[in-house]
């Protein structure tokens, strides 16, 4: 992916004094400029949570905030990172000795991520240092992928500071795997549609082989963000993990039961693929294989026929390790349904039908219903938000993201837009007054936007 040609008649004027700011900041900080700047969405999924590291297709689409790097490549092997936000302390490392604390998801810890992820996928022995600063308009800890995001800027960067080369397929597969250098057990949504995105259209992200696939969203309605303002940062606690591990579990326990080779089984997909059925075949076996009463580690070894430390060495992962419990029955519902929602979502979507906004909106009420009881990623700030878009006018309206926090996604039928915006002011925001001071960067409708880019700095002009 080389850096791209950028006419100063597509950028507004708003852009482009962003990137003279940055500009001027990276001056006052490193004392030369920049040489290139590289922008990376984040994104919004519109349905289909918490099932890409299953193995099934999600229905995202890159959103305008982003994240935006500055960039100096240097001969020397010193990474220099600063953030425009004063709460992001500079951090400073060695190229050729890249150290990613896991106990710590700080900001440069993801950044790290995508260096490393490019000097192995290159076996770089001697990779170039680089002055490097970082400004972003997605809210963290959201679920908009801010942190995913940062991920994939810093590939990109990476990439390009060392003058290599790689499609956007193989970039986000990398950066998928990279992010897994900070503890999250991801499964590369937020990477392919950061990479692969393109303005004015949404995308069917598929995996093994990864694949996307416009999909044409309807008319007559918009999508608007919600920020709930309780951030969640995935990495700095054990809920996500957990998650991937009891879908996991699931998986070898379906498995075992149909006689297939489940030790070599991961994904509760892999397990549809094999057996060759469909969703409503897969939800049956559910109801007669799970019970829907927590399994402990004793009773999962037990169904496996593994000893306890088999399961701790093998099977869970390194956060994971000392949890008691796990809720199978309830993951795997949820993955399977999730799962055909998303097809179902895209079928309407192609088919325009003329109760399409009705149909679609059902698909992401039913989402919700299901993340909140069934995977229960969602929290009660997020379950009054749903009420509050829906009693405001919505079609439709659903968490997005990892969950236990972060935003909602709402279809609202853009004629009502102005009134739903108010309404929705008024009974979550204004009701609050830590949330009243932030009403702007926590409520605003979306268009698909494009993937990820890099600006020359002659070019940016």
């Amino acid at each position: 992916m080389n850096p791209e040609n950028v006419n100063c008649n597509m950028l507004a004027f708003q852009a482009i004094a962003w990137f003279l700011k940055l500009k001027e900041m990276f001056i006052s900080k490193f004392g030369s400029p920049p040489k290139f700047y590289v922008r990376a969405p984040g994104r919004v999924n519109i349905i289909g949570e918490h099932i890409d590291y299953c193995g099934y297709a999600v229905l995202p689409m890159a959103i305008e905030q982003d994240i935006l790097a500055a960039v100096e490549p240097l001969e020397t092997q010193v990474v220099q990172l600063a953030n425009t936000n004063p709460l992001y302390l500079d951090f400073t490392a060695n190229a050729a000795n890249i150290q990613i604390e896991k106990t710590k998801p700080l900001w440069h810890n993801y950044f790290l991520c995508g260096l490393k992820g490019i000097q192995e996928r290159f076996n770089l022995s001697s990779p170039h240092g680089m002055n490097c600063l970082i400004d972003g308009t997605i809210p963290p800890s959201a679920g908009l992928s801010s942190s995913s995001a940062l991920v994939c800027c810093a590939g990109l960067v990476a990439l390009n500071v060392n003058g290599l080369t790689l499609s956007k397929v193989e970039l986000a597969e990398l950066c998928a795997k990279s992010e897994r250098y900070i503890g999250t057990e991801g499964g590369g949504m937020d990477q392919s549609i950061s990479f692969l995105a393109e303005e004015g259209t949404a995308k069917l992200i598929e995996f093994s082989p990864l694949r996307a696939t416009d999909v044409k969203l309807p008319t007559g309605a918009v999508f608007v963000i919600a920020n709930s303002c309780v951030e969640m940062n995935k990495a700095a606690t054990s809920h996500f993990n957990i998650r991937v591990m009891e879908c996991r579990l699931a998986t070898k326990l379906i498995a075992k039961s149909q006689g297939q080779d489940w030790r070599n089984l991961l994904k509760l997909g892999d397990v549809q693929t094999k057996l060759g059925v469909g969703f409503e075949e897969m939800l049956t076996l559910v109801e007669k294989i799970l019970h829907p009463e927590p399994y402990s580690r004793e009773e999962i070894c037990e169904c496996l026929g593994i000893s306890l430390q088999e399961l701790r060495s093998t099977i869970l992962s390194q956060n994971t390790q000392d949890v008691c419990s796990f809720k199978l029955y309830q993951r795997a519902k949820h993955v399977y349904s999730e799962a055909a929602r998303v097809l179902q979502f895209k079928k309407v979507c192609d088919e325009a039908p003329a109760n399409a906004l009705q149909l679609l909106g059902a698909l992401m009420n039913q989402s919700h219903a299901s993340c909140r009881d069934m995977y229960e990623c969602s929290c009660l700030e997020l379950d009054q938000l749903v009420d509050i878009c829906l009693k405001s006018g919505a079609i439709g309206s659903r968490l997005t993201g990892a969950g236990w926090g972060g935003c909602t996604v709402s279809m609202v039928p853009a004629d009502k837009l102005t009134g739903f915006l108010a309404s929705v002011r008024d009974a979550y925001y204004k009701t609050d007054g830590q949330r009243l001071g932030l009403p702007k960067k926590s409520l605003f409708a979306t268009n698909p936007g494009g993937g990820a880019l890099v600006f020359l700095e002659a070019e940016k002009m």
